[in-house]
């Protein structure tokens, strides 16, 4: 082979390898049951909503008696052991023997949910020996909405096998992912007191600045229509005698009092007699 073909294929050699480590290094994520286009935009918005989990691996141990003592391996929207390629999304380990089962794998998934809640589904996990008429395992993850937790403890709750058909294990988790979205409710009375604090801030802060750098205005001075103010006061206090006075201003005193005025005139009428006839 001549130098130029034996560098080509070297190069065609390197290529390959790149692009094989590139899918290997490329995770798979959920693949929902059916058709690409048949995929409605619920789902993808959940798997969407669920990918800040994707990055985390959850584990519980389950020990019951001498026979049974698994380990449950489970991860979001990906593959527990990405290099054996099997698509398994939850897997249970045998800490006896090291036999590995999958339970569900991520190609097969099913996703819905509710208010405060989302379910994620992993079909087609290996098949049942005695138990459940041989069918796939199925693996039903529950999501609750907690909030302030990205990712609470995962457990499982049970596993349903003496049916003869729809066998399943049931897991559950808590995560912020599966809660509502907040949504601020302002009255129109909080809108308007909002409102009118600003306006007063905006009010009180840039009239303070004119005073001061504009005018030139020092101590109380600087404070916006300061004469207004110092004068409202009396202006209230007119407003009210205005407006609550119950009979005109003008009108008699319902009573007489024994002022000086009174006093002159009794002392009038009094010296009369000694007036000459």
């Amino acid at each position: 082979m001549s130098p130029p073909c034996h560098t080509s294929a070297l190069l065609l050699v390197f290529m390959a390898l790149a692009v094989a480590g590139a899918e290997q290094s490329e995770e798979r994520s959920c693949d929902v049951i059916g058709d690409e286009s048949s995929e409605s935009q619920m789902e993808r918005a959940l798997l969407k909503k669920l990918e800040p989990l994707s990055h985390m691996r959850f584990n519980v141990t389950v020990e019951k008696g001498k026979t049974e003592n698994y380990v449950y391996h489970f991860r979001v929207c990906r593959e527990v052991n990405s290099t054996s390629h099997d698509f398994g999304g939850l897997v249970q380990t045998d800490r006896q023997n090291g036999k590995i089962t999958v339970i569900g794998r991520i190609n097969e998934t099913q996703v819905f949910n509710g208010s405060d809640w989302i379910m994620l589904i992993y079909k087609g996990g290996d098949s049942y020996g005695r138990h459940c008429s041989g069918e796939k395992r199925r693996a039903v993850i529950m999501i609750s909405c907690k909030r302030g937790v990205t990712a609470g403890s995962f457990s499982i709750i049970s596993e349903e096998r003496e049916k003869e058909q729809e066998c399943f294990y049931l897991f559950e988790m808590d995560s912020s992912v599966a809660c509502p979205a907040e949504n601020s409710h302002l009255s129109v009375g909080s809108i308007l007191l909002i409102t009118f604090v600003s306006l007063i801030a905006v009010y009180i802060i840039g009239g303070f600045l004119y005073q001061r750098l504009v005018v030139g205005a020092k101590g109380m001075d600087q404070i916006p229509h300061f004469a207004f103010w110092q004068d409202l006061g009396n202006l209230v206090a007119d407003g009210c005698d205005f407006v609550c006075r119950s009979k005109p201003r003008n009108a008699p005193a319902a009573y007489r009092g024994v002022g000086d005025d009174q006093l002159g005139e009794e002392s009038e009428e009094r010296d009369d007699h000694l007036l000459p006839m």
